[in-house]
């Protein structure tokens, strides 16, 4: 496996992780939301996170795991500023 698979796949799984873990926070803040919601949006999105991470190490050409690193941080640099 080639360097650059393994460095996207840490930026994609670290950005992943602090992702899943604001969307579980947004889960939290919703009026009438359960411990059983936030554990559901965690499900979800650790299952999207795994299978992303998984393509970006194995299948994906470069220029698109490029473009997921560039998305993934960009949606997580908007969330962070956004809440």
């Amino acid at each position: 496996m080639e360097g650059w698979r393994l460095i996207a796949g840490a930026l994609v799984a670290l950005s992943g992780i602090v992702l899943m873990l604001l969307t579980m926070a947004k889960v939290r803040e919703r009026k009438g939301a359960t411990g059983g919601d936030v554990a559901v949006a965690g499900s979800i999105s650790l299952a999207v996170l795994v299978i992303l991470v998984l393509l970006v190490l194995l299948v994906l050409p470069a220029v698109a795991v490029w473009t997921v690193v560039v998305v993934v941080g960009g949606t997580v640099t908007v969330m962070m500023l956004a809440s």
